[in-house]
């Protein structure tokens, strides 16, 4: 072992002292020859040094495999040709942008970083009517990238006491369409795609192109198609609903842990139960702070801003000015997230 101590010693020094690196390998080298050499020449001397010739060789040839290595890696370096890799080019940021969202990027929950990713986001809305319409423009004015607008109805007179988006000009045209003008009137930096249909359970495909879908429509056989489709792309969903005096708002997720409507509303009410606007009533002003609710829950969606309602629903009442929250748990059982058996294996 004497020899493997002064190699270890020679090397301590060259590096203690600053050896140039050839000079230290030239230092190592010679001890380890002089080592060799004795067990070869004087045995009683090798014998001294520790180990043997053949060690002492093997030893030898394995450092200079990993030095040869070394050297040929470095070799090819210094011959390579760096392949200059394009950044990829994000959009930059328009002084009409700094501008216009201002009181957004000063917010210490949204900024630079969260107005970047309401840019990015691709939002499909479901439903242009009372809560699509402070919806479709809350999301347009904050800057939302892409936004979808699915509606199948056209513009009627009695829709203008609640539908803010819209104008007595624009009756009988397709409700989609005539938002699309208004949001892109207000933002014309964001693009706006009206689909003039509805959403069923057959558009998962569609769905799954984007980050998060808003349903304001007043059908619970319509509400129930889009939440089945969001299931099944595993997309977020934000819900609200108004009669009367009263909405509610939530955020259904499945894929996240959320429960989805199916766990909240496994059936239809029955008929009389939840009568549709045209039939019940609804105050003009409700659908705009319901979907006013809606947009901002999307916006704190988008940007990881606050605490969301997955797992829970806010329910406002606007006759006596109240507002409650209650929770709200995903069932093992549901026909559309679970396992559709009572009792059945917790869903995944």
């Amino acid at each position: 072992m004497t020899g493997f101590w002064l190699l270890l010693g020679v090397a301590v020094a060259g590096w203690v002292f600053g050896l140039p690196r050839r000079m230290l390998l030239a230092a190592v080298a010679a001890v380890w020859a002089l080592v060799v050499l004795a067990h070869l020449l004087a045995p009683a001397l090798g014998a001294f040094f520790g180990g043997s010739a053949r060690g002492w060789l093997v030893a030898g040839g394995l450092a200079g495999l990993v030095l040869a290595y070394r050297a040929v890696l470095a070799w090819l370096r210094a011959r390579a040709v760096p392949v200059e890799q394009p950044a990829p080019a994000a959009a930059p940021v328009r002084d009409a942008e700094l501008d216009r969202y201002a009181r957004h990027l000063v917010l210490r929950e949204i900024g630079g970083p969260g107005q970047m990713r309401l840019r990015e986001a691709e939002v499909l809305v479901v439903g242009a009517g009372g809560l699509g319409a402070p919806v479709c423009l809350y999301l347009a004015a904050a800057g939302v990238g892409r936004i979808t607008l699915a509606d199948d109805d056209t513009v009627g007179l009695s829709n203008l006491q609640r539908q803010v988006i819209f104008r007595s000009d624009q009756q009988g045209q397709p409700k989609a369409q005539a938002a699309a003008v208004a949001m892109r009137a207000l933002n014309p930096l964001v693009q706006v795609t009206p689909l003039l249909r509805r959403i069923t359970e057959a558009d998962a495909d569609l769905i799954a192109q984007h980050d998060l879908v808003l349903d304001g429509t007043d059908s619970f056989d319509v509400r129930d198609a889009v939440n089945r489709a969001c299931v099944a792309a595993s997309v977020p969903l934000i819900a609200g609903s108004i009669a009367q005096w009263e909405g509610q708002v939530t955020l259904y997720d499945p894929a996240r842990g959320g429960p989805c409507l199916s766990c909240l509303f496994p059936t239809a009410p029955a008929p009389g139960l939840a009568p549709p606007c045209a039939e019940a009533g609804v105050v003009g002003p409700l659908p705009g702070v319901v979907g006013s609710m809606m947009a901002l829950e999307a916006i704190k969606h988008l940007t990881g801003a606050g605490q969301g309602l997955r797992g829970r629903m806010m329910i406002f009442d606007g006759l006596y000015g109240e507002s409650r929250m209650i929770g709200t748990t995903r069932r093992a059982d549901c026909p559309v997230c679970g396992s559709g058996l009572e009792g059945g294996a917790t869903a995944p």
